[in-house]
């Protein structure tokens, strides 16, 4: 399973790429507003950081196929990485079969039934994003989502859709997500940070600095 990240600071992203942990990142309209800077920018500097697939979504307040095929053609020419996002609505339907026709890549978003993510497969999304975190927030389990989808498309030779597992809220997502054979989860920094610690790997080091120190000195 690869890993993208899950959001527009620009800081997080370098600090992820640095580490050699993720080879994309997702965000969406709350994401760089929450940045505060303009969203074509943000984007364009994303692109020089990480070389690979880059989501970046239409405005929310457009929701006509129209309209999203008009935005998603100029998010796909920020650069070659971009992928549009799109919502999944009959609508974001009808845009994501015309962007596909055209070569140019995308990610259905707000994905929380397998029904919706084999629909947007035939539409020819090349990424379905189903969130866990907003169903266990609604007492329904969101992995057993996650791993209906899996099931569902290798079934079908002719789906190549990629599953991107989004809405993650803790490592323990991670893992079950992994287990799934889900393609891609798209993780926020923190809980990135969060997978790489452990007390007994703190307390290792320090022992290991203890000894060394003992012996060699600084």
């Amino acid at each position: 399973m690869k890993f993208f990240i899950d959001t527009a600071n620009v800081d997080e992203i370098r600090e992820a790429a640095d580490m050699g942990i993720i080879c994309g990142v997702t965000t969406n309209p709350s994401l760089i507003a929450k940045e505060g800077r303009d969203y074509a920018e943000t984007l364009k500097e994303i692109t020089t950081i990480v070389d690979g697939p880059i989501s970046g979504e239409v405005k929310a307040t457009t929701t006509d196929a129209e309209g999203m095929i008009r935005e998603g053609r100029e998010i796909a020419a920020l650069h070659p990485n971009m992928v549009v996002k799109i919502p999944m609505t009959a609508e974001g339907l009808k845009a994501i079969k015309v962007l596909n026709s055209e070569g140019i890549k995308t990610n259905c978003t707000l994905i929380f039934t397998a029904n919706q993510a084999l629909l947007a497969a035939r539409a020819g999304a090349t990424y379905v994003s189903p969130f866990l975190g907003r169903l266990d927030d609604i007492s329904t389990t969101g992995i057993d989502l996650i791993y209906d989808i899996v099931e569902i498309f290798a079934n079908y030779e002719d789906i190549d859709t990629q599953i991107i597992c989004a809405s993650v809220r803790n490592p323990l997502h991670i893992i079950e997500c992994a287990k799934s054979g889900a393609d891609i989860a798209t993780v926020p920094f923190k809980v990135l940070m969060q997978m790489m610690n452990h007390p007994l790997t703190d307390a290792g080091i320090e022992k290991f600095k203890e000894d060394y120190t003992k012996v060699f000195g600084e």
